[in-house]
């Protein structure tokens, strides 16, 4: 069967779920199986799932689809009423969570637990889907799992996370797990192609950089300025020339994650403020609330970590296209991928566009040297989880990346 075939057969709530035709079908089977048992009187269906799958590849998508098609008549048709208001959000039994900050605290899983509680008033189901259920604190996953171990008879969690090992093992061990896999970057150009209108080779060019990530594409091929921040990312080895040059990139990057992290705040944090001064009473002659200092305080908090969450994505996109970089080095060093100077130029390379450049680190340096580069974007994202202060971390990556062991 094609390509183009296999991805007719999605249709629905489905049909963006590209390359995950596996999984559909397993999701599609739940639905029916949920449906027979409701018409026979039973609440028998699989009430707790894990998804799990790499960056891009559609997790919360699958998550989302799930919950529409649950509660449709047919299925997941996604034309009814029923469909539309999942997907946007606005199912009143059907809950959405996707935190904003680095974690989810235990008084927001008690709502959540709440809510699990109780009946549906429209749909089949309560459906309450967790995209960030590997941000789930440990206090909070304790609070999670009564309800996971005990649920109602008409209530169906979905939480979504990278992998298993993401989430803590007494909640995992009652889900049961379905794996999405990295669609190809054939699949992922001819969605932008489809969906979003975008000529063939900007989508091609938007797949191949993303690496199967299907919302990073659709930035790349939409937004000119994401290209830019990317080419500028991937200019950073050949400058590497010196440790001035290096703490100088370091700053740069740094900076320009928590410029970006600004601009996609900015104006929310603006819109909430004045929403609570609303709310408390700010510019009227009414009395306030004596507790105003600590509503604001707590909003206030509530903002800097998303910001620090932001700046954090930002930063391990930065990464993200350093391994790419690197991993094309590799390629070239080890006949891993055909000479980017040769006949076929670039061919398997994700930036073929840099061949040249890569050419000439490729024969500049070993692979065991690559390979310790990166070694050492591993261990930078590992000391950003661990909190450690983001220019400290970039700056010991940056010397290390120029570092000819």
């Amino acid at each position: 069967m094609t390509v183009d075939a296999r991805r007719d057969e999605l249709t629905g709530v489905w049909a963006e779920l590209i390359g995950q035709h596996r999984a559909v079908k397993v999701l599609r089977r739940a639905v029916a199986s949920s449906r027979q048992q409701a018409e026979a009187g039973r609440h028998a269906m699989t009430h707790a799932w894990l998804v799990t799958g790499p960056p891009g590849s559609g997790r919360s998508n699958a998550a989302r689809a799930f919950a529409a098609a649950l509660q449709c008549e047919r299925g997941g048709c996604g034309e009814c009423n029923g469909c539309r208001t999942v997907l946007s959000g606005a199912h009143p039994d059907v809950t959405l969570v996707r935190t904003e900050k680095l974690s989810i605290g235990v008084d927001e899983v008690r709502e959540l637990v709440r809510k699990a509680a109780m009946s549906p008033t429209l749909g089949r189901h309560q459906v309450l889907v967790v995209e960030d259920a590997d941000r789930v604190t440990e206090r909070g996953a304790d609070a999670l799992l009564k309800s996971i171990e005990e649920p109602a008879a008409r209530t169906v969690w979905i939480l979504c996370a990278p992998t298993m090992d993401d989430v803590v093992v007494t909640i995992r061990s009652r889900c049961r797990h379905l794996h999405l896999v990295t669609p190809s970057d054939d699949a992922v150009a001819q969605l932008l192609q489809r969906r979003d209108g975008i000529d063939a080779p900007l989508a091609a060019h938007a797949a191949r950089a993303a690496q199967g990530h299907i919302g990073r594409a659709r930035v790349l091929a939409r937004d000119e300025q994401a290209r830019i921040r990317r080419d500028e990312v991937l200019r950073i080895p050949a400058r590497l020339t010196s440790i001035g040059a290096c703490l100088v990139a370091a700053d740069n990057v740094v900076k320009a994650a928590a410029d970006e992290a600004a601009a996609a705040t900015q104006l929310l944090d603006t819109r909430e403020r004045a929403d609570l001064d609303q709310a408390l009473g700010f510019g009227t002659k009414g009395a306030r609330p004596r507790n105003t200092q600590a509503v604001l305080k707590e909003l206030e908090d509530q903002q800097k970590a998303r910001a620090k969450r932001l700046q954090r994505d930002a930063l391990d996109r930065v990464l993200t296209e350093l391994t790419a970089y690197y991993r094309d080095v590799l390629g070239v060093q080890t006949g891993a991928l055909v000479d980017p100077m040769g006949q076929e130029p670039g061919v398997g390379m994700i930036n073929a566009d840099l061949r040249e450049q890569v050419a000439t680190l490729a024969r500049s340096s070993t692979p065991e040297q690559t390979l310790q580069r990166i070694d050492a974007i591993m261990q930078c994202r590992v000391d950003l989880e661990g909190n450690v202060a983001p220019l400290l971390a970039v700056e010991a990556l940056m010397v290390a990346l120029a570092q000819r062991h």
